[in-house]
C-alpha cells in the first residue's frame, strides 16, 4: 500500500472552532487521509478528554493529536487578538512541520487552517505545502461578513453595525 496523503489541520483555539475542524478531520480519515491535528495544550487536553468520553478514538485512528504551548496564546484574563494568535501559532507550526517532515514517511501534503488564522497558510506556502482555509461557522454568517463592508459603503449600515435607514 502506498503512502497515505498527510494533512495538517489547525483550528483557532476557541470554542466553536475546534470541533468542526475535528469532525472534518474524521471525514478526511474516512476517505483514506492521515491527519495531524494541532491544538494548544489546554484545548488539546479538553479535546482528548471529550473524544475519550464519547468513545470516538479508535485503535487504528489515523488522526495524530499534537499540542503546542499555550503561552503566550492563552493567558487568563488577557484577551489576545486573532492576528496575535495567528502569528504565535504560525511560529510554533514551523517547528511542528520541520519535525514531521524530517521523517520520509510523514511529510505534510496539505495544511487546512481555520479561516481566521491566515498566517498559518503563509507558513504552508513558505514550506511549499498546499493550503486550504476552512470556515467553521455557517455559510450565511460568512456571507454577511464578506458583504458587510458593502453595506457600510452604501450607507445602509454605519461603522458600528447600526442600520441607518
Amino acid at each position: 500500500m502506498g503512502k497515505l496523503p498527510h494533512v495538517l489541520v489547525v483550528p483557532l483555539p476557541a470554542q466553536g472552532h475546534v470541533m468542526p475542524l475535528m469532525k472534518f478531520s474524521y471525514q478526511l480519515v474516512d476517505h483514506g487521509v492521515k491527519v495531524t491535528f494541532i491544538n494548544t495544550e489546554s484545548v488539546h487536553k479538553k479535546v482528548v478528554s471529550t473524544l475519550l468520553d464519547v468513545e470516538v478514538v479508535k485503535p487504528d485512528n489515523k488522526i495524530r493529536l499534537v499540542a503546542i504551548p499555550d503561552e503566550p496564546i492563552i493567558v487568563k484574563g488577557e484577551e489576545k487578538s486573532i492576528e496575535f494568535i495567528s502569528e504565535t501559532m504560525a511560529a510554533h507550526l514551523e517547528n511542528v512541520i520541520n519535525k514531521i517532515n524530517a521523517s520520509d514517511n510523514e511529510k505534510i501534503d496539505c495544511v487546512v487552517a481555520d479561516a481566521c488564522l491566515g498566517g498559518i497558510l503563509e507558513v504552508a506556502e513558505r514550506f511549499g505545502i498546499n493550503g486550504a482555509a476552512f470556515w467553521p461557522a455557517s455559510l450565511g454568517f460568512l456571507a454577511c461578513m464578506l458583504h458587510f463592508p458593502k453595506l457600510v459603503e452604501a450607507g445602509e449600515v454605519d461603522d458600528n453595525g447600526t442600520y441607518t435607514n
